[in-house]
């Protein structure tokens, strides 16, 4: 692994818990890492059947999900191929973690905040205009939460995803929500990364500026928001980033 790239759970990931799970993570992280480099030809079934020491209906089935996730595709009497990257569904909470799981580097992270930047400033600004009363208060109250100084990383990671989800749901557009496997991966990446609560200053600067989205939104302030969200994605990614050194 080169120096632009880290590796590292994603905080608040679950493992894999069955065969079948474990197959299409391990498959899936190879393949994103390149181990399975685009264009390559996947072992056959028999061989995948000794590596990962599972029946053929297992691996199967496993490969059955990563063409659905668009990472492979079966080709008769030339076999299973590894499809090229444009074709990966890259919006996939799986897709997304074996990304960090085989190691993000810093196109990949500068990637997902220019992805971030062009969806949540515009929900945080619908959600300003379209709030109920009881969303603006929902936001308001996962502010708070994050302000919790006995907060841990995982804690107010924890907070934070849920912080914009509320935006999400608040901005009325389905879709908005229907990215939150892009924000959630993202969020875990930043705090697993570099957390803000290690420094006194970043954690101050973080509830700060969930607080002002939250405030912007209660209050109408469309443009307000929208700035505020810009804001927090772009702190976040610099803190990011600067542990690349």
């Amino acid at each position: 692994m080169s120096d632009s790239q880290i590796s590292a759970p994603i905080l608040g990931r679950v493992p894999p818990r069955n065969f079948h799970s474990q197959v299409i993570w391990t498959l899936g992280v190879s393949i994103v890492g390149g181990h399975y480099p685009e264009g390559a030809i996947l072992p056959g079934d028999a061989e995948l059947q000794k590596l990962q020491g599972v029946s053929r209906t297992v691996v199967r089935e496993a490969l059955k999900t990563l063409a659905a996730k668009g990472l492979i595709e079966a080709r008769t009497r030339v076999g299973t191929r590894v499809r090229p990257r444009q074709h990966w569904n890259l919006f996939d909470a799986d897709v997304l973690a074996w990304h960090f799981e085989a190691g993000a580097d810093m196109e990949f992270l500068s990637s997902l905040a220019e992805m971030r930047q062009a969806i949540e400033p515009e929900a945080a600004a619908h959600a300003a205009l379209r709030r109920t009363p009881k969303q603006a208060e929902t936001l308001l109250g996962w502010a708070d939460r994050m302000a919790d100084p006995t907060n841990t990383a995982e804690t107010f990671a924890r907070f934070d995803l849920e912080f914009h989800r509320a935006v999400a749901d608040a901005s009325g557009n389905p879709f908005m929500r229907s990215i939150s496997a892009l924000v959630e991966l993202a969020l875990m990446a930043s705090f697993t990364l570099s957390s803000p609560v290690a420094d006194t200053a970043a954690f101050k600067r973080s509830v700060a500026v969930h607080r002002a989205i939250a405030t912007f939104i209660r209050d109408g302030d469309a443009e307000g928001a929208r700035a505020a969200m810009r804001q927090a994605i772009q702190e976040g990614y610099d803190r990011t980033i600067g542990t690349f050194g």
